[in-house]
């Protein structure tokens, strides 16, 4: 992609300005209640745009329409092929207007303006054009009867995938259009129709690639966007023409959502919160090693839920270690998204930068050792410090729980099995990293992590041919795969006597 000319900000912030409404099958609408909901610019605290307060009537609008479009219209007629068309139209509108839809995530998550140009556009589009291909590669089975009871008759069996019907997507604040992107391409390709129901805090993205589906002929009904708080994601979830549930988010909502799923024991999948841990033998490449500790925890402002904020460093390297990654923390240059220069961006709310410091004076009452960061930045906007921990304990809050910032716990260890099993202790399991120069003793360490990815001598490395998921509570399912196709269809048997 040619990210050389990106679209001036005010094109950005132009889209942002408008009166932002539901697009619920064709129509832009506004919350029956009237109700609106101040999106803030978390760089500044400035407002950035209005966006309905949705609640059950608006999901009930938009999920009668999503069926409509399903039973009815004429998406689930069309061939796998003439879909594939479809979102592969979506995907070069996408491309077309990639500057103005990344700086619309910059400004609307904080994120810098370079990883939404480099990272999530294109993670975005990969996801569109992985599974438009595999539209047309959705199917069943024959297979050869031996039925015990009916000696000597033949009979014609195979089987059907078929889509699930309508899509309920409830999508975070933190990776908008990306994590959308999981969802919305498999399902699109699987038949489905979908209800997307962004973050309240970040839904400008949502917003207007839903206005690109539309542009690019995607049938009314079958894209909707409903924003709106946790009540409208609870109603999605509860509604009982919605056959399926895709959520992203915290472990705590996943399993609101999930209680909200079981009326009509709807598809469920779930990719919830992570507390990862970051594994540095004494064989390691240790500048290699900082480095790449220092991008798995302070990447997004380490609002990221494979986030690696726990490191664990073999005794040899560990001075040297912490010292990296005190002088890499240091060094990130902190400022406003949208200034290309800007490495570590603001987080989301200020209810949010106060949990995160929370955390961070839990840490140092408990005894841990702030040795880099660990203070607001005195500027508007919503910034904290990348923050550097020592001399934890594995009992302490600021090492058990999903900090969700930028912060960073080191923690010594000597026995390679010690610090499996203190990796291993969490309820978490999304994530890991090794860096070892010692191949068999990583991959014996890779079956050992109770992970859905374990990356070695690398970190954040995300492809759509891998799948994505988590262990234990970090969720339920695999996206950005093949097998995500599997979330959004069900498989029928048809036995035909002959």
């Amino acid at each position: 992609m040619d990210m050389s000319a990106p679209i001036p900000v005010s094109v950005a912030k132009q889209f942002l300005s408008r009166p932002q409404a539901n697009l619920i099958g064709k129509e832009r609408a506004p919350a029956i209640s009237g109700r609106t909901i101040k999106v803030l610019d978390p760089a500044t605290g400035e407002l950035l745009m209005t966006t309905p307060d949705s609640g059950q009537e608006d999901i009930h609008r938009a999920v009668m329409a999503a069926r409509a479009a399903f039973d009815s219209g004429p998406w689930t007629r069309m061939t796998p092929y003439e879909r594939a068309r479809l979102m592969l139209k979506l995907a070069d509108l996408i491309e077309k207007h990639q500057g103005e839809l990344a700086e619309i995530e910059t400004l609307d998550t904080g994120k810098p303006i370079m990883a939404s140009r480099y990272v999530d556009v294109p993670l975005t589009l990969n996801q569109f054009h992985f599974f438009a291909g595999l539209a047309t590669k959705v199917r069943g089975n024959t297979m050869t009867l031996s039925c015990p009871y009916t000696p000597g008759q033949q009979f014609h069996s195979y089987t059907l995938r078929e889509p699930v019907g309508v899509a309920g997507l409830i999508t975070p604040f933190n990776f908008p259009m990306l994590l959308g992107a999981m969802k919305i391409a498999p399902a699109l390709a699987a038949g489905c129709t979908i209800v997307l129901k962004p973050d309240e805090r970040t839904p400008g993205s949502s917003l207007r690639m839903a206005e690109l589906a539309l542009e690019a002929g995607i049938p009314e009904g079958v894209f909707n966007v409903v924003t709106g708080g946790p009540d409208a994601g609870a109603a999605l979830a509860a509604h009982d023409a919605v056959d399926k549930i895709a959520f992203t988010g915290s472990t705590e909502a996943g399993r609101s959502i999930l209680r909200a799923a079981a009326g009509n024991l709807k598809k469920v999948s779930l990719e919830l919160g992570g507390n990862s841990p970051n594994i540095v033998l004494d064989d390691a490449d240790v500048a290699a090693a900082v480095q790449g500790a220092g991008f798995a925890a302070y990447v997004n402002m380490g609002e990221c839920c494979v986030a690696g904020a726990r490191l664990f460093v073999q005794d040899k390297v560990y001075d040297q270690v912490v010292e990296g990654l005190i002088g890499y923390a240091n060094g990130l240059k902190i400022g406003a998204g949208i200034d290309e220069s800007t490495q570590m961006g603001p987080l989301i709310t200020p209810q949010h930068l106060d949990k995160v410091c929370g955390y961070i004076e839990s840490g140092r009452q408990a005894g841990a050792k702030i040795v880099a960061g660990g203070e607001r930045v005195q500027r508007p906007g919503y910034f904290v410090q990348p923050t550097v921990v020592t001399n934890t304990r594995d009992d302490m809050k600021i090492v058990t729980d999903e900090v969700f910032g930028p912060v960073a716990t080191v923690s010594r260890f000597s026995d390679v099995d010690q610090v499996i099993r203190q990796a291993n202790n969490t309820m978490y399991g999304l994530a890991a990293g090794v860096w070892t120069r010692d191949l068999s003793k990583a991959h014996r360490m890779a079956s050992a992590l109770q992970a859905g990815t374990v990356w070695i001598n690398c970190y954040n490395i995300f492809d759509t041919a891998l799948p994505f998921g988590g262990y234990k509570q970090s969720g339920w399912g695999r996206e950005s795969c093949p097998e995500a196709i599997d979330l959004y269809t069900q498989v029928k048997a048809v036995c035909v006597a002959l």
